[in-house]
This record gives structure tokens, C-alpha cells and sequence, in this order.
């Protein structure tokens, strides 16, 4: 079986037949990863299900790698290290921590205010496009909502926003290799010194916004120090960015490809939460998941 390039956009473009072929033929699949790094492709529910579950696989390889391996992996800048130990990519009982910190910065109150804030956003950007008479999906609708929201939400002052969405669609656009990391070493050093400081000016002088929810969130005593609260600001621009995009784009060209689908939804507004959902499956909005064999 030939093996294709899994990181291409043409791959990506329309995956869903080489994976077919995968589950019935082949569903644990060896594959190259951009780094040029072997991997396993799996592809069956059941058996990706229970990889999940078992827990002598672990989320952060230096749970996993010999001293060995670990020498031989990609060059990563002492600078993104602290970033690498976010939530997304920590075993237990780092995980656990984590999440019940960030569960306590996460209020109702401010997943309430953030729903309203996004519903107003999403209008008026739908206005403005309706006032030119044309949109650019993208680039007038989805990535605005990601980086306006994220700002409001860790309390970015609206006169550094436009410094801080410059920097997140370098660090965000960094190809996942050694020179797509080094080209974006200058803004992720003006991102993170940006964030150090808003984290420092947040304890001395608390306001009502994610970042000093964060600051002060306590779980028996614990909290986050400063590389984990950098690093969970990071992990949301990069998630909130990357889900939100993929999954604006991805799901209306599903729904154009799918004329039928698009039209029913049209005429069923009230089913818009059962379409978000399948379109979240249909097409992930973000990268596959990985997972590394304990020794």
C-alpha cells in the first residue's frame, strides 16, 4: 500500500478514502509524521478507544522515552519548553491538576458572558459583511471571532490587540518543524513577554477577566505557577484559534458539498446543535491525537 504524505493539503483535502481502505484492510497503519518521525495510524473506533484508556500509553513522551529516544527527538528552543507542559500534553496527576485549577477559573458567570459575547460578535461581523456584499469566510468571519474573543477574555486592553493577533497568526500559522519554529522565535518571545507581564500586572491588580481567574484559581492549596499559567494562555490561543477556524471552514464546505444537508438545516434551524456536532465529527477541527508506549 502506497503511503501517502498524511500532512499534505492534498491529503487532507479528502482523506476519507485512504481511511476506509485503513479499517478494512489495514487498521493499524505505520506512517511518517512531518517531523519524519515513524508512528502508528489507527483507525478503528474500538481500537482507538481503548489506546485511550489504557493507560501504558501516555500523553508526554518524557514519560515514555529511554534517554535514547529522547535524544533523537526534534530540536525544540528552550523557549516553547515551558509551553509543551499544558494540559493537552500532561499524564496524572499533572493533569488532573490542572484541569480542576482551570474547572475553578471557568466560571458559569463567565461561560455566560462569553455565549453573549460571541452571539453580538458573530452579528455584527455578519452585518458588516452584508454592507460590502461579499465575505471572505475566513478571513472576515472565522478567524475574527477566535482572536477578538481570546483577547476580551484574558483581558488584552484593546490598544495591544492588534500586537497580539499579529503575534498569534505567526505562532499559530509555525509549521510543526525545526525552521517553521525558529521563524517564529521573534514573535513567540514578544508573545510570551507580553503574557509574563499581564500575568505579573494580574496579581498586583485583579480584574474580572481569565487570566486573574487563573491567577487565583486554588484546588487544596495548589496553584498554577507562572510557566503553567503561560502555558494555559498559550494552549487557549492555540485551541480557541485553530477549533474555531476549522471548524467555521470546514463545516460550510461540508454543507456546500452537501446541498441536501445545507437545505435541510435552512429549513430546520432549530436542528443547528445536532449539525455542530456531526460537523465536529464529520471533519475534526483540530490534528489527530497521539499517544506514546511506555518502556
Amino acid at each position: 500500500m502506497t503511503i501517502p504524505n498524511i500532512a499534505s493539503p492534498e491529503f487532507k483535502a479528502d482523506p476519507y478514502p485512504f481511511y476506509a481502505r485503513l479499517r478494512a484492510e489495514s487498521p493499524v497503519f505505520r506512517v511518517e509524521l512531518p517531523t519524519k518521525q515513524p508512528a502508528w495510524l489507527i483507525t478503528r473506533y474500538d481500537d482507538v478507544a481503548a489506546l485511550l484508556k489504557d493507560e501504558r500509553f501516555a500523553k508526554d513522551k518524557a514519560n515514555a522515552l529511554s534517554p535514547e529516544q529522547a535524544g533523537k527527538q526534534p530540536w525544540v528552543p528552550d523557549l516553547f519548553k515551558p509551553l509543551a507542559r499544558n494540559m493537552l500534553d500532561v499524564d496524572s496527576p499533572d493533569h488532573t491538576r490542572l484541569r480542576q485549577l482551570v474547572h475553578k477559573a471557568f466560571t458559569p458567570r463567565l461561560v455566560e458572558r462569553l455565549r453573549e459575547r460571541v452571539q453580538s460578535l458573530a452579528e455584527e461581523l455578519i452585518a458588516a459583511a452584508e454592507r460590502r456584499g461579499r465575505i471572505d469566510l475566513i478571513a472576515d468571519y472565522a478567524l475574527p471571532i477566535p482572536t477578538t474573543i481570546i483577547a476580551e477574555m484574558l483581558g488584552v486592553p484593546a490598544s495591544d490587540r492588534h500586537r497580539f493577533h499579529r503575534w498569534s497568526r505567526v505562532i499559530v500559522a509555525a509549521a510543526p518543524s525545526g525552521w517553521g519554529m525558529v521563524r517564529a522565535i521573534p514573535s513567540a518571545i514578544a508573545f510570551l513577554r507580553y503574557i509574563r507581564k499581564l500575568v505579573k500586572a494580574r496579581r498586583s491588580s485583579p480584574r474580572d477577566d481569565l487570566v486573574t481567574a487563573l491567577v487565583h484559581a486554588e484546588e487544596e492549596g495548589a496553584r498554577l505557577d507562572e510557566d503553567e499559567l503561560v502555558s494555559m494562555v498559550f494552549l487557549l490561543l492555540i485551541a480557541g484559534h485553530e477549533t474555531t477556524v476549522n471548524l467555521i471552514g470546514n463545516g460550510m464546505l461540508a454543507l456546500l458539498r452537501h446541498p441536501d444537508q445545507m437545505k435541510r438545516l435552512r429549513d430546520e434551524p432549530g436542528m443547528i446543535k445536532v449539525a455542530v456536532e456531526e460537523l465536529l465529527r464529520f471533519r475534526r477541527p483540530a490534528g489527530d491525537g497521539h499517544r506514546t508506549l511506555r518502556p
